[in-house]
């Protein structure tokens, strides 16, 4: 699976932004989906995940009600529409994937995660 980040940008705080993930290569089914963030001089954090059907979430709290993951399956890509932004939210942002049907656990560090995206960056100015 090749993964395509895209969408980044300069935005002001509270401001808007969407950020894409492509995938090929392969079949998008029963991969699920993350995106990560690593700011300058800090360790790549887990942001948020989406099961394979999109039918679950995982949000960190730090964006909770701010950040919407979701996934078209036919489209195959991962959306991450981030609103209310704040300047810590400043990173590059990377998209992620792993196979996995069972949804028994959210894979929350990057160790699990097989195909990686090679990041946008986001900057949020105050």
């Amino acid at each position: 699976v090749q993964l395509q980040a895209s969408g980044g940008g300069l935005v002001q705080a509270g401001g808007s932004l969407e950020l894409s993930c492509a995938a090929s290569g392969r079949t998008f089914s029963g991969y699920t989906f993350a995106w990560f963030r690593q700011a300058p001089g800090k360790e790549r954090e887990f942001v948020v995940a989406i099961s394979w059907r999109g039918g679950r979430t995982y949000y960190q709290d730090s964006v909770k009600g701010r950040f919407t993951i979701s996934r078209d399956n036919v489209k195959n890509t991962v959306y991450l529409q981030m609103s209310s932004l704040k300047p810590e939210d400043t990173a590059l942002y990377y998209c992620a994937a792993v196979f996995d049907r069972t949804g028994l656990v959210w894979h929350t560090t990057s160790g699990p995660y097989v195909y990686w995206g090679q990041g946008t960056q986001v900057t949020v100015s105050s």
